[in-house]
């Protein structure tokens, strides 16, 4: 594949965030498999601008307004197109200029674009979780009408997808999501009243981005992989169980009918997840660091501490309820969590602040899309009130 032509095109939203820039990583260690084509960030503007004269892509979209002149100028000596706007987002995801998305936008704001590109017949890599909380019925709905693949990025989902390759006629019983445990592990409430930004940001085993960093550090985050489990595998939610492995080898498992289970191993790296979801159905050979079974005497299994971590209480609710309270859910997590990253609201308050959120937003049982939008504002407006944001 060394023709330029065969090389698969792909769009990175979210280019600038630790995903982002891993995916870039792996398009650079195989440029004969991979090229860039479009790049957006919210308002990393340097890094973006960075990146488009190292890539040189189609490309590039800044949401934040504001720094589109400064960007349309660094890269005036080059052949990029410069957008700028959330509607541009929008636009460019519906371009024919890729192959691929890989979603990679934090939060709720990669809905809209992976809608769109679902409906261009985009194949979606998908490491926007939020996508699937927000509105999984619509989006698979939109991915099947549309006859597009949707392969995970999370290392949790990654994994199952791995599991049931070859097993297409074999029913699930059940998935087993694992998770480290995030830097609290074992910790109880009376510990967590003092947490402060600096250490819920310090993971022990990945290195990732702020806000999911603090969803891993309350357990929120195995609460929206258990949603998003939910639609990406056609799972009930109790096929979905969680179990805490704090030295994060074994990524995920699925239990078939027959009771054999099959489990999805490696280092907690997330290129890994990465490499497999671009260049599927290959495996393509990579310098990545390797597992040494030698290193681990043991592997940790235990139930989560669902009476200290009550946001992953919130999260199976939410699943179990469904319609729009997995909406209002993640809603309200995005602005507790942009709050405790100011300083402006403590660890365990982002808790109280999601379960008043859940209980006063109106339920809506079957939802249009126009409904999940709304719901999501008034969700967010309901939260910041309650900050006082």
């Amino acid at each position: 594949m060394n023709d330029p032509q065969q090389r698969k095109r792909i769009a990175l939203f979210g280019s600038t965030g630790s995903i982002g820039t891993q995916a870039l990583d792996v398009i650079a260690a195989h440029p004969d498999l991979f090229s860039a084509e479009v790049l957006t960030c919210n308002g990393n503007d340097d890094l973006l601008i960075e990146q488009a004269i190292k890539f040189k892509p189609h490309c590039v979209v800044v949401v934040d307004e504001s720094k589109y002149t400064k960007v349309k100028e660094a890269l005036s000596s080059t052949d990029v197109l410069v957008f700028a706007g959330e509607k541009a987002l929008v636009e460019v995801a519906g371009m024919d200029i890729y192959d691929q998305m890989l979603a990679a936008i934090v939060g709720y704001a990669g809905l809209k674009p992976t809608l769109e590109a679902i409906r261009a017949g985009k194949a979606i890599a998908l490491a926007n979780k939020e996508t699937l909380v927000v509105a999984g019925d619509i989006v698979m709905q939109a991915a099947l009408a549309n006859r597009v693949p949707i392969i995970p990025v999370d290392s949790e989902h990654s994994a199952i997808f791995q599991c049931l390759v070859g097993e297409v006629r074999n029913p699930i019983e059940k998935v087993i999501l694992t998770a480290s445990g995030g830097p609290f592990l074992g910790r109880k409430t009376n510990y967590l009243v003092n947490v402060k930004r600096e250490h819920a940001l310090q993971h022990p085993n990945w290195t990732m981005g702020a806000k999911i960093s603090v969803d891993s550090a309350t357990l929120m985050n195995k609460g929206l992989e258990m949603i998003e489990a939910k639609w990406l595998f056609s799972l009930r939610p109790d096929q979905i169980q969680v179990l805490i492995h704090p030295q994060s080898v074994i990524h995920s498992m699925v239990q078939f009918e027959d009771g054999s289970i099959k489990a999805q191993l490696g280092l907690p790296d997330m290129k890994l997840p990465i490499q497999y979801a671009l260049a599927f159905p290959q495996r393509v050979k990579n310098e990545f660091p390797r597992c040494d079974f030698r290193r681990f005497n043991t592997l940790n299994f235990d139930e989560p501490d669902y009476r200290t971590f009550r946001n992953l209480g919130l999260a199976i609710e939410a699943l179990k309820k469904g319609g729009n309270l997995p909406s209002v859910l993640n809603a309200a997590n995005e602005i507790a969590v942009y709050a405790f990253l100011r300083n402006k609201l403590g660890f365990l308050e982002m808790t109280d602040v999601i379960e008043e959120t859940m209980q006063k937003v109106s339920f809506i049982g079957e939802p249009s899309l126009d409904d999940y939008y709304e719901s999501d504002g008034e969700a967010r407006q309901y939260a910041a009130d309650l900050i006082k944001l």
